[in-house]
């Protein structure tokens, strides 16, 4: 039975919609892409912020809460398996499709469920997590590489024989790395810059700057969206570097999104770096760049977007009829005791961090009021050695006074000496010497 090709309604989950990283920008721009063609995309997370604010400024629906959508979608877009199966469990009677976006995240790990049919890996690697790690048949895994956006990204650089610029595209460098700067400047590339979220310059509208740069450093999305935009681009971050792009590894790198599989070939030192540079060709990076814009646009991945979503739909009406409360349920126990022992390691770990907290706000206490007596202390010291001390220079001034002539004067200067002087000098002395 050929699907119905109706306009879908489409619920699509994230773990955030909060700043702009990878799977985010990945939901918001394939959202706007169904909006804009007819669909009715929902967005759905819990932690929401700038992503979010931008889909609803281009009218797309966006909510934390499932109950506030009395509108039951036709399929389920999940990404993240916590957003994924609190929307499966929330509509049970709803087909669901699971995105697979990373090899490492907790967040990625897929969950099985009975409405969950198809899974997505965004490379080759995650296929191999959807295979591994939950037993998900291969018939039904699809591998969709990731995308770039070419109505946005329409700027494209026409590259120098000889790189002069440099960008670090990253989210979790902090500045640019030393290893890489000094590469640079070995290289004869005179400007370098950095844009992410940890290094306070978020790239909102990347399309609006990666043309300026002629070598990009990044991975990942950041890195297909800086071939589209004409630059050379080198595979790096964490500390690692893939290498530079180019048109015999294209291929290859492409398959594994150029990322974290591609990142383990060497670390990030300055005379591997400039080994890189040195490859550099501009004619080459214009042909990546061809076959990037040629292969890696985002319309055509929205199409087989909505051949999944029809299809999934279509193998729901067939096995719906079959399923029962018991296996949902059944499935359900399976995947809360699946989060539990991390749930409890959770709970455990901020136990022991109030613990410590609580200690540490102790032991401030504690060194704020001993700070505080010695403060004191210190003070009436200050106060009697004052005194003591016009004590001492009262009772020169008295014997200088008298003016006793020779002996008299030196006897009495003794005995004033003996009697007066030494005991204040060693109270002085004592007020002064520090406590052990």
């Amino acid at each position: 039975m050929q699907a119905d090709r109706r306009p879908l309604r489409i619920l699509m989950t994230n773990n955030t919609l909060d700043q702009p990283a990878g799977s985010e920008l990945y939901l918001r721009d394939l959202a706007l892409s169904l909006m804009r063609r007819g669909h009715f995309p929902v967005a759905y997370s819990q932690t929401l912020g700038p992503v979010a604010d931008r889909l609803r400024a281009a009218t797309i629906p966006v909510v934390d809460d499932l109950r506030d959508l009395s509108a039951v979608p036709d399929v389920i877009h999940g990404q993240h398996h916590l957003e994924t199966m609190t929307a499966a469990l929330h509509f049970p009677q709803v087909p669901v499709t699971y995105t697979c976006h990373g090899w490492i995240p907790w967040q990625e790990w897929p969950p099985v469920f009975p409405n969950i049919l198809h899974y997505v890996a965004v490379d080759d690697l995650c296929r191999e997590r959807l295979l591994t790690s939950a037993g998900v048949p291969a018939d039904q895994i699809s591998v969709l590489h990731n995308f770039v956006d070419l109505d946005r990204f329409t700027k494209v650089r026409d590259l120098p024989d000889k790189p002069k610029s440099a960008l670090v595209f990253s989210n979790s460098a902090v500045q640019v790395p030393k290893s890489i700067r000094d590469a640079c400047t070995r290289m004869g590339i005179e400007r370098v810059d950095i844009v992410g979220q940890n290094s306070g310059r978020a790239a909102v509208h990347p399309e609006t700057i990666l043309a300026d740069y002629d070598v990009v450093f990044a991975k990942a999305r950041a890195a297909i969206e800086a071939m589209a935009s004409g630059c050379a681009v080198v595979v790096m971050d964490y500390g690692q570097l893939g290498g530079l792009v180019s048109s015999s590894n294209l291929q290859s790198m492409r398959g594994l999104n150029f990322g974290i599989r591609t990142l383990q070939n060497q670390l990030l030192h300055q005379e591997k770096i400039e080994r890189e540079l040195e490859r550099y060709d501009a004619s080459d990076a214009r042909a990546v760049t061809q076959w990037i814009r040629s292969s890696a646009g985002l319309e055509a991945a929205v199409d087989r977007w909505l051949e999944i979503y029809y299809r999934t739909i279509e193998r729901w009406s067939d096995v719906a009829g079959t399923l029962h409360d018991s296996e949902r349920l059944t499935s359900a126990s399976r995947y809360v005791s699946q989060l539990a022992p991390r749930v409890k390691a959770k709970e455990q770990a901020e136990h022991c961090k109030n613990l410590a907290e609580a200690d540490l706000r102790a032991a401030k206490a504690q060194l704020e009021r001993d700070t505080a007596v010695a403060a004191s202390n210190d003070a009436r010291h200050k106060t009697r050695i004052a005194e003591l001390e016009r004590e001492v220079q009262g009772l020169k001034r008295e014997l200088e006074r008298h003016r006793l002539p020779g002996l008299a004067v030196r006897m009495a200067w003794q005995g004033f000496e003996k009697q007066v002087l030494k005991p204040c000098r060693r109270q002085i002395a004592s007020f002064r010497k520090p406590k052990s």
